[in-house]
């Protein structure tokens, strides 16, 4: 659904982010493994690891998504980077993508990225992000809800024209 880098986390309980911090083990051992099954990585630093979402339904099912290579692209409202002062993904940027408790289940390389506006989102895009039915109707509709839910706190309103920030990815390792 929508790559939560570093945040996306806003209804996290105390007790979820334990949990999460005990998870953490997960992560540096999926790194640790795929970089010994790719010694030449550019990058040896554990990078940015998050769930998509912000629920451990829709977070764990977008996990399973990756892993089984259905999802292979993400929809981060620009309005999130601007108002979490995030820097926008670029290409060759890999991530560690978990489940809603942090448990690592796949890495993750960036192949492409639009800014494209919400309306003009298109069906090829939908199907690729691999949630629900795939359709764009599908997509629009969990989409306007997540954006409206993410700005509510802000007092913003989500936009038809607001900018999304269209993520594509391949995975280049599975735990």
């Amino acid at each position: 659904m929508f790559i939560s880098i570093i945040s996306h986390k806003t209804n996290t309980s105390e007790n979820h982010m334990s949990e999460m911090k005990e998870n953490r083990k997960s992560v540096e051992n999926i790194w640790n493994n795929f970089i010994e099954s790719n010694p030449n990585n550019r990058n040896k630093d554990i990078p940015i690891s998050f769930y998509f979402c912000d629920n451990k339904i829709d977070a764990d099912e977008c996990a399973k998504l990756v892993v089984k290579g259905i999802k292979r692209a993400t929809a981060t409202s620009l309005w999130w980077f601007e108002k979490n002062n995030e820097q926008l993904p670029k290409i060759g940027d890999q991530y560690i993508i978990t489940d809603w408790n942090g448990n690592a289940k796949a890495v993750i390389e960036t192949t492409k990225i639009e800014k494209v506006p919400y309306n003009k989102i298109t069906p090829e895009f939908a199907e690729i992000e691999g949630e629900g039915d795939k359709s764009l109707e599908y997509w629009k509709k969990v989409h306007k809800d997540f954006y409206t839910r993410e700005m509510k706190p802000f007092n913003e309103e989500f936009d038809e024209n607001m900018l999304i920030v269209c993520e594509q990815f391949k995975t280049i390792y599975l735990k």
